[in-house]
């Protein structure tokens, strides 16, 4: 890890973190409406954090969580056949931690979230008792700790010598977080990227500021009224932002309900 930021980077990571907090506990919240005609999404397919308890348990489930993690782990066992520690930026409830650690056994899966979501995430893990998920971590924006908190564990150790994740991992996100915060978080990637690493994002994403479906329209719709700062991403600007850090687009899958997983690779 960088043993020191810029003043600006500084300012901006701790400007997104207090943003990223709020938007964390929003998400706890969200609920779609569907249009007239109806739409796939009267649960959000892809709301990575509306969550509800099940009955008889006391541990947080996300049923968008539940249905998207078999065709997403498709995607990443082609990118991350070869990687070997894994940081998953907006973790959530943990259930794709725990299943795509138990599915590639050969990656150390290091989850991270707001503070306020480790406590339920680690229920989840301790539950799977997998040898390759250690204790999920506090972050906000990508580098910041948690106020209050120690700071985040030294960068891994990858088989050629160098410090960092080779492969890191977020799923409905984006669209959750304003478009400064977006920024913020690509800004903040190379600090904690290997030379080589890959970068796999899986969400809605709009074509040339165009809507891929009508669920998608009344989806952003309703992102909108609830937090006018948050909405479905273009994909165009997103691959900009990954571009200004280096990073390159090496696939873009087309997923169940209207979603991608895109996947860029440091260069």
């Amino acid at each position: 890890m960088r043993t020191s930021l810029c003043a600006c980077r500084r300012r901006a990571l701790a400007v997104a973190a207090t943003a990223y907090a709020c938007s964390a506990r929003r998400r706890q919240t969200a609920a779609a409406s569907c249009g007239p005609n109806g739409c796939r999404r009267k649960i959000p397919a892809r709301d990575v954090a509306q969550t509800r308890q099940m009955p008889m348990m006391t541990k947080p489930f996300s049923p968008a969580s539940a249905r998207n993690r078999d065709p997403i782990l498709g995607v990443l066992r082609t990118h991350f056949a070869d990687r070997q520690h894994v940081l998953e930026i907006g973790a959530g409830t943990g259930q794709h931690a725990v299943h795509f650690a138990a599915a590639m056994p050969w990656l150390q899966w290091q989850a991270s979230d707001h503070a306020d979501h480790l406590a339920g995430m680690q229920q989840w893990l301790d539950e799977a008792a997998l040898p390759n998920t250690p204790p999920p971590i506090a972050l906000q924006a990508v580098l910041t700790p948690a106020p209050g908190l120690a700071p985040p564990p030294r960068l891994p150790v990858l088989g050629d010598g160098q410090r960092g994740f080779d492969a890191i991992y977020s799923a409905n996100t984006l669209h959750i977080m304003s478009w400064p915060q977006v920024q913020a978080l690509f800004a903040g990637l190379p600090a904690v990227m290997a030379a080589d690493a890959v970068l796999a994002v899986y969400g809605p994403f709009n074509r040339n500021g165009q809507f891929t479906s009508d669920s998608n329209r009344d989806f952003d719709a309703m992102l909108r009224e609830r937090d006018p700062a948050s909405g479905i991403r273009n994909a165009e600007a997103v691959d900009a932002l990954a571009a200004s850090v280096g990073l390159q687009l090496i696939d873009d899958v087309a997923l169940p309900a209207n979603n991608d997983c895109r996947v860029w690779r440091r260069s």
